[in-house]
């Protein structure tokens, strides 16, 4: 089991998508920062609510050259519908064969009907190694928008050779 932590290299996932095609979280990422949010399901509430937020921040990412990727077991037809109601243009990746919830020891043990992912969202510089990690499972433990945006310039302007003013 890999360590998920600050400074340690993301397993390159690779998941299918909303329409089913098959991803690499490398490629995905494209050369840009990365927030990669690992979610229950559409069933929960409080994944819907914060699914909503990100929604609120798409926008903002797509013009800030940043990416936003949603992981759960949801198959892919589900995350499609869930997707379309939320109005999100983001990413999602399907692990509904459940390949890498073991392999990334993120399965929530309390839930023993859905067997979903804990609520964890990272933040990624794009080589796939962890800036920062969230906690979310009693959902104040997520990232508040302000915080990802701040996890999002701090790598920005590790990688940017064009951040500051010449």
């Amino acid at each position: 089991m890999p360590e998920l932590a600050p400074g340690s290299a993301f397993p390159d996932l690779d998941l299918p998508d909303h329409t089913e095609r098959p991803r690499l979280l490398s490629e995905v990422a494209g050369g840009d920062p990365v927030v990669l949010s690992f979610s229950r399901g559409w069933w929960c509430p409080k994944e819907q609510r914060y699914m909503g937020r990100l929604v609120e921040l798409q926008a903002e990412l797509e013009v800030a050259y940043a990416r936003l990727v949603v992981v759960s077991v949801d198959p892919p037809e589900v995350q499609a519908a869930f997707r379309a109601g939320l109005g999100a243009r983001f990413l999602f990746l399907s692990d509904h064969e459940r390949h890498w919830l073991d392999r990334l020891g993120l399965l929530e043990e309390a839930d023993t009907v859905h067997h979903p992912y804990l609520p964890v969202v990272f933040c990624l510089f794009p080589d796939l190694t962890i800036h920062s990690r969230y906690d979310g499972n009693w959902f104040l433990g997520r990232p508040t928008t302000s915080e990802l945006v701040a996890d999002l310039r701090a790598i920005s302007h590790g990688i940017r050779d064009d951040w500051a003013p010449a």
